[in-house]
């Protein structure tokens, strides 16, 4: 017998956000969407959007494994704007296995879950959690580097309209508009 007072939940997964490297190299701000235990928790981009989760493409130059009990794959993934620092680990396994099965140099794309970190000399830096990672070819790497910077632009071109914008601009001060000049010299290393 199914009771009908039952209400079934169902979790909406956020959309990745296109992000180059060099502007997720420079988050600063990362926060809970509300104050319940479960809310997600997001970054705030410098070019004034909030991002649960990245969607990125680029060169995987390096891997590691790391320990022997709790095993968990590092990798460096280059864009044109520079490096995304990326891990899997137990949490992870699909994502873990993807990664074993990668040999650097190949063309990758990835989702996963952006997250600010501290080092021990006081600097914030940003780690990519892997959802999941696909080798992919030369030709979608060109079409991410379109999508990003037009999704890029657009941010950029409604910053001051919107409360993520303005707070930005506020936390981040000129940089957002460094990131205009960014996305035409990425654009210009790949001929586009």
């Amino acid at each position: 017998m199914v009771n009908n007072n039952i209400q079934r939940q169902y979790f909406e997964r956020e959309p990745a956000k296109r992000v180059f490297a060099s502007e997720l190299r420079e988050v600063k701000v990362q926060f809970k969407g509300s104050e319940d235990e479960k809310s997600p928790s997001y970054v705030l981009l410098p070019t004034g959007e909030r991002a649960n989760r990245i969607f990125i493409v680029g060169s995987m130059t390096e891997k590691n494994r790391r320990g022997d009990q709790n095993t968990f794959y590092t990798a460096r993934i280059s864009d044109p704007t520079g490096i995304f620092s990326v891990n899997a680990g137990n949490y992870q396994p699909e994502a873990m296995e993807q990664i074993s099965r990668i040999e650097p140099p190949a063309f990758v794309a990835v989702v996963g879950k952006p997250n600010l970190y501290e080092t021990q000399d006081g600097a914030k830096r940003v780690s990519v959690r892997v959802e999941s990672i696909n080798e992919v070819d030369a030709e979608t790497r060109m079409l991410w580097m379109l999508d990003t910077a037009e999704q890029t632009l657009e941010r950029l071109k409604v910053i001051n309209d919107t409360g993520d914008g303005r707070a930005a601009i506020e936390e981040y001060g000129n940089l957002p508009h460094s990131f205009r000049k960014v996305v035409y010299d990425a654009l210009a290393q790949m001929k586009i």
